[in-house]
């Protein structure tokens, strides 16, 4: 592993790196409020609103996370022809995250809910509609694509199976970035791994690794049998699994390592799968290697889920994780 000038020399690049972020858009609503009493009506808590918050979910969380971490996001996708569309595309402009490639449909704009008292979440509800993109708006999309992919460093697919990611969009991705060799990951979804097929890095959690091997991961060894067979099957140059409490795997060709996870408190894990593929990907292209990236998404995604609601994490909170945690921080290898 690299040494703390060098690490804070990759951190240091991130200002100067262009992400472009593909995938599904998500408005984020949380209604903070407390509970005193039960309903009358039926068996549940009445939650009296003291707040409400908009946030930035799915494929907008990972721009985000990029702008936190000193990076350019421009970010493709759709949104409804609503006010939810307009409070998305107003918090994304106020990030200064580039929405040319947003194109608003007949569809509405996919909305999570979710209702929290003291700090714990009491209901999620969501309003979405997951049909395939189709007709004008998937040509206007794959042809926003095509004339703006080649001005950035990486791409990242955000995969929440609503709808945008498709064989079309992912072929046209694939055929833009090996002209113009960039860089590809996806934050994948169950269903879809067929569609990944030679990109660049795939990260999956421990359910989604598994339901796409075909393998049960139950210990060590099933774990290191499933992300070897992806990593074959789909020709992709890594697969890192992320497991939680548990730390992540990454697999390489020619190498697996195991990467602890950094001992903290956990409030809440909500995107914290954008903030790993965000952090490895700027990371990567940003000169470290695969298994450094890998590093530096760890301590990422630690401090998010230190925080509640879709947060984000910062170049310097990462280089303090990195400092205090590195004498307890030992990567093993299979």
């Amino acid at each position: 592993m690299m040494s703390h000038i060098n690490y804070k020399k990759i951190l240091k690049e991130f200002e100067k790196k262009k992400i472009l972020i593909i995938g599904d858009l998500i408005l984020d609503r949380y209604i903070w409020g407390k509970v005193n009493r039960i309903s009358p009506e039926a068996p549940v808590p009445i939650v009296e609103v003291t707040n409400e918050d908009f946030l930035l979910g799915g494929a907008a969380n990972v721009a985000n996370n990029i702008m936190a971490l000193g990076g350019h996001s421009t970010i493709v996708g759709v949104t409804g022809a609503d006010r939810a569309g307009d409070v998305l595309i107003d918090l994304l402009d106020k990030k200064g995250i580039k929405c040319e490639g947003i194109f608003r449909c007949s569809r509405p704009t996919t909305v999570k809910t979710r209702v929290i008292a003291h700090n714990q979440q009491v209901v999620r509800f969501d309003k979405e509609d997951k049909k395939k993109l189709e007709g004008k708006v998937l040509k206007d999309t794959l042809g926003y694509i095509r004339g703006i992919l080649h001005e950035h460093d990486a791409v990242i697919i955000s995969d929440y199976k609503k709808g945008v990611v498709s064989r079309e969009l992912i072929k046209e991705v694939l055929k833009n970035s090996k002209n113009h060799n960039v860089f590809v990951s996806v934050d994948p979804k169950v269903g879809h791994f067929h569609l990944y097929k030679n990109v660049s890095l795939i990260t999956p959690n421990l359910t989604e690794a598994s339901v796409a091997s075909g393998i049960v991961i139950e210990d060590e060894k099933s774990l290191i049998l499933a992300g070897k067979k992806l990593l074959k099957k789909l020709l992709c140059d890594a697969v890192l699994i992320t497991k939680g409490e548990q730390g992540m795997t990454l697999f390489e060709r020619d190498k697996v390592a195991h990467i602890p996870t950094i001992t903290r408190d956990v409030y809440d894990v909500t995107g914290a799968g954008d903030t790993v593929i965000a952090a490895f990907t700027i990371a990567y292209v940003s000169g470290a290697n695969m298994e450094e990236a890998a590093v530096i998404a760890n301590h990422a995604a630690g401090i998010v889920v230190g925080k509640i609601g879709t947060a984000v994490a910062t170049t310097e909170e990462i280089l303090k994780s990195l400092n205090v945690n590195h004498d307890k921080f030992v990567i093993r290898y299979s």
